[in-house]
């Protein structure tokens, strides 16, 4: 089979347009055509005037090897590539204490089904609940206030993902093509089937909720075993001539269970979690992350700027955005999180603290959009040395917001010409704010660090050259956004392995090597595959 990138169609094309274009650019007859499949479709709007389709298409024909002759030097014609996933162990017949992935996260679940896939039986240990209980839990604190430490946005079967737009892409390198074994274990699970072609794939909550189930019932069915509302609260290490291994892990009503195979995938959050393995020795360094706000437009504002006249062409869908401004005073601040049609969600996960993330439907049908707006910031910002010195940055700057909301769980919020301008906001504009449990208008400026807040209000005019109305006086900012990645990285060597602790495989966003659904379940694998064969290798 063949490839062909960049075919670039009208967006309102005719149905049978695609074939020929296809024929016309590789110049071969319609009998000279076997068959034909779209891999990706994206859009090309950077003349709003006349956006374009941009098709991925593969193919073959009567005589592929007389193509690529035709067509040598071509870069947009060339072999597909191999995506079949294939596992580089199977578990032998007879193996000593099964392996344990603790986080039912993207990494987590993603992990423990490619293990269950090669015959390994893993042991699932979550600290929440199944996921059904858990978004009961969580609608609690956006309906009625109450937080439930241990189940919430942070804590649960599906992790933090479950409660976000569903992006299914990501950045990072992927030589092994693992992004299409995720994208089609999601599909297998219930995914919409468009994730296999659609340039910016995403599933919303909803769906992902139901994913989760059956992705659980495949692992169970393949010898699996899941225990919720189980915590990890110490874990025992042996040191023979001078090495760490791990031996056992101990929950939280005192259980020990023994292993020398555990994925730590706790996700970002995990902060007990963290003070426990520095506790234990586990080698980890603090990283950077960032820290700012969710700002809120009207959904028609993005579209109507990013497509013109096209805004809510059905094949387009809501428009989306990525900024990015270097300040003056040295500060990157950038867009994330983007979440089209969605709403702003309490995020936190510890008591007396409010952190804000964006979240989607399938549908992406709500009338705001919204995004983090964040600086990067580094552990010398901190203001504190140690390890977990950026956590505790996050706890003072999430507790301050708790109080600014009124220390109910509601967010503190301003509008962003009030915040320009550099007054506090006494009531709200035309945008009507969508966390909940509710906003109290305030001042976010106090916050942030002056560098963020300085670094912020330079960005957001330069935003409004690149979408017009992005600074507009009643768009909403609601604080604050601390949690866009892990405060530290648990290291690890070429096994995947903890630095200093063998048997301890530090996995994704929690461990510092990921951000997102995609690449967190691609780390996930990879760390599946290192485990499984270290354990083949020891018999």
């Amino acid at each position: 089979m063949l490839r062909l990138t960049e075919l670039k169609l009208p967006l309102n094309h005719e149905d049978g347009a695609i074939e020929m274009a296809l024929l016309a650019r590789l110049n071969i007859a319609k009998d000279q055509l076997i068959s034909w499949k779209i891999f990706r479709r994206g859009h090309d709007a950077r003349k709003r005037s006349a956006i374009l389709l941009v098709y991925t298409i593969d193919f073959t024909t009567v005589d592929d090897a007389a193509l690529l002759a035709a067509h040598a030097g071509d870069r947009q014609i060339g072999p597909a590539p191999d995506l079949r996933y294939r596992f580089v162990a199977r578990a032998p017949e007879q193996f000593q204490n099964r392996p344990v992935v603790i986080g039912a996260g993207p990494c987590g679940v993603m992990a423990a089904l490619v293990l269950a896939q090669m015959g390994f039986r893993p042991i699932i240990i979550e600290r929440g609940k199944i996921v059904r209980e858990r978004t009961k839990d969580t609608f609690r604190l956006w309906r009625e206030n109450i937080l439930t430490p241990e189940s919430n946005v942070q804590y649960g079967e599906g992790g933090a993902g479950t409660f976000s737009d569903g992006k299914l892409y990501s950045q990072v390198k992927d030589p092994r093509h693992l992004g299409r074994k995720v994208l089609e274990e999601f599909v297998k699970a219930g995914a919409p089937e468009e994730i296999l072609w659609v340039a910016k794939p995403h599933i919303g909550t909803f769906r992902l909720v139901t994913m989760v189930e059956s992705i659980r019932e495949t692992i169970i069915a393949l010898g699996g075993e899941y225990r919720f509302e189980t915590r990890v609260t110490d874990i025992e290490v042996s040191a023979n001539n001078g090495e760490r291994q791990l031996e056992a892990l101990i929950f939280q009503n005192g259980e020990r269970l023994v292993t020398n195979h555990a994925i730590f995938a706790v996700g970002h959050s995990a902060r007990d979690t963290f003070q426990m393995l520095l506790d234990r020795g586990v080698y980890a360094e603090a990283k950077p992350f960032s820290i700012g706000f969710r700002v809120e437009h009207p959904q028609s504002i993005i579209d109507r700027a990013r497509f013109g006249v096209d805004a809510g062409n059905k094949k387009l869908g809501p428009a989306d955005y990525k900024l990015v401004h270097h300040a003056k005073n040295g500060r990157g601040v950038y867009s994330f999180c983007m979440c089209p049609g969605g709403t702003v969600v309490a995020a936190t996960s510890e008591v007396g603290c409010v952190v804000t993330n964006g979240m989607s439907q399938y549908s992406r049908a709500e009338r705001n959009a919204n995004a983090a707006i964040v600086v990067g910031i580094e552990p010398k910002d901190y203001g504190a040395s140690g390890v977990l010195a950026g956590m505790a940055l996050q706890r003072k700057l999430e507790s301050g917001a708790f109080v600014a909301g009124g220390g109910d769980y509601c967010a503190p919020a301003q509008l962003v010409g009030d915040f320009l301008a550099g007054r506090a906001s006494t009531a709200l504009g035309s945008v009507v704010p969508s966390y909940k449990p509710g906003v109290v208008p305030t001042d976010l400026a106090s916050l942030l660090p002056d560098y963020a807040v300085d670094a912020i209000r330079e960005a957001m005019p330069v935003f409004d050259r690149q979408i017009k109305g992005f600074a507009m006086h009643d768009a909403l900012f609601t604080g604050v956004e601390t949690r866009t990645s892990s405060p530290i990285r648990i290291k690890r060597d070429g096994s995947y392995q903890s630095l200093n602790t063998r048997g301890f495989y530090p996995a994704g966003e929690g461990a510092g090597y990921a951000g997102g659904i995609l690449s967190a379940a691609i780390d996930g694998i990879e760390v599946a595959e290192a485990l499984a064969l270290s354990m083949v290798g020891s018999g």
